[in-house]
């Protein structure tokens, strides 16, 4: 389990959208904002129950997920923070990141924000491809995201994330080629690109089902990675997780916290939290978390912390083997740390892996010193069989 002296997280989820994007499997919800008011003194209420089981544990990074928490207001915002700073030890420089749609963003909003103490942006800009954003059901356009940039830069934001996605149905290596050089035209301080998953209920996923949209094609999405992974290195970023790269000093702390399987609270409708050995969820439906926490009522058995838990489970030595190593793989740079690993389990991962990894190493998709594990390049494309081979010797 993770060691006590660790500092912790707080993931804070807004689960409000005003559009529905195509491609979305996460827990939100259109045509609800006039539960806002109500959501955030509910937050406020669940964030005074969590800070019962933590304590004193210092925290290091605040994060505001969705959904779109753009459509949060500055004195919404302002009550959220004024509850966390007075229930938690808040390191002074605290990262606090905001995810946010290009068009939700003014100057003036931006510097409300920036007054309250937020110090990372996380921009939806998806695709430079007014067809691709419209497929995705997406509202802005390129020239939002360079507005909102800009905004964001004259609210003095030092830290601008830009999140794309790629291989999408239909998407041409020329159609990613320009989505790469628009981003990088932005000069973000650090970027995230992720290669489309088709959940299943998603609206896209239907539509390729149903054959209104061709299945995406596996050779030109690999094309896509190593293009960008080599015009991200030749711009100057610095890959040190399979889907981001940093300028230095701009990695993102908060998701550094999920990668090193650390702890980590979840507050808000369906979020999702790792602490005091349980791994835990919350009420899904906006509403039904608002009276749950009006009321008091747990949506489950309170072994996690917060009332509003619908699902627990005490996270096994096995399972938690499992998510450090599915995890930790992903970091490009640091990988598994031996010391760590050898701290938390008792064991050194090679010699515990010992077959797995000589395998993989042969193979050249892992390479492993004295000091940790990590996927070679060819290795990273492939993670998912890498992490296989060793949740195979693993008796979940």
């Amino acid at each position: 389990m993770p060691r006590s002296d660790s500092k912790l997280s707080i993931y804070i989820h807004i689960p409000f959208c005003t559009v529905r994007c195509g491609y979305c499997a996460f827990n939100t919800y259109t045509d609800l904002e006039h539960l806002i008011p109500d959501y955030v003194d509910a937050l406020c209420s669940e964030l005074a129950f969590v800070a019962i089981d933590v304590r004193d544990q210092p925290v290091h990074t605040i994060y505001f997920g969705g959904g779109t928490p753009s459509l949060l207001s500055p004195r919404h915002f302002e009550q959220i923070l004024c509850q966390v700073n007075g229930l938690f030890p808040v390191d002074h420089d605290a990262e606090l990141s905001l995810e946010a749609n290009p068009d939700d963003l003014s100057e003036a909003y931006l510097r409300d924000l920036q007054r309250l103490g937020f110090n990372r942006l996380s921009i939806g800009m998806q695709s430079a491809n007014a067809a691709i954003l419209q497929m995705f059901d997406r509202q802005h356009d390129l020239a939002s995201v360079g507005a909102a940039v800009s905004c964001a830069r004259r609210a003095t934001f030092d830290n601008i994330n830009l999140d794309v996605i790629f291989g999408s149905p239909g998407e041409t290596l020329t159609d990613w080629k320009e989505t790469v050089q628009a981003l990088l035209g932005f000069s973000p301080d650090h970027i995230s690109t992720y290669g489309l998953e088709l959940k299943g209920g998603t609206q896209l996923r239907k539509q390729v089902d149903a054959g209104e949209l061709p299945r995406p094609d596996d050779d030109v999405f690999a094309d896509m990675y190593d293009f960008a992974s080599a015009a991200l290195a030749t711009a100057g970023y610095d890959q040190y997780e399979i889907s981001n790269w940093r300028r230095p000093g701009k990695e993102c702390r908060h998701n550094l916290q999920y990668w090193r399987n650390l702890e980590y609270i979840g507050v808000g409708a369906g979020a999702h939290g790792f602490f005091g050995g349980c791994r835990y969820s919350t009420i899904a439906s906006p509403a039904r978390y608002v009276a749950a926490l009006k009321n008091g009522v747990s949506g489950g058995k309170h072994t996690a912390p917060t009332p509003a838990v619908a699902k627990s489970v005490e996270v096994s030595v096995a399972d938690d083997m499992y998510e450090t190593i599915m995890m930790g793989l992903r970091l490009t740079q640091e990988g598994i740390n031996r010391a760590n690993f050898r701290r938390r389990f008792g064991c050194d991962f090679v010699d515990a892996f010992r077959d797995a990894t000589e395998k993989l190493t042969a193979a050249g998709l892992l390479i492993a010193t004295e000091k940790n594990v990590v996927l070679s390049e060819s290795g990273r494309l492939l993670s998912n069989l890498v992490i296989r081979e060793f949740v195979e010797q693993i008796k979940l």
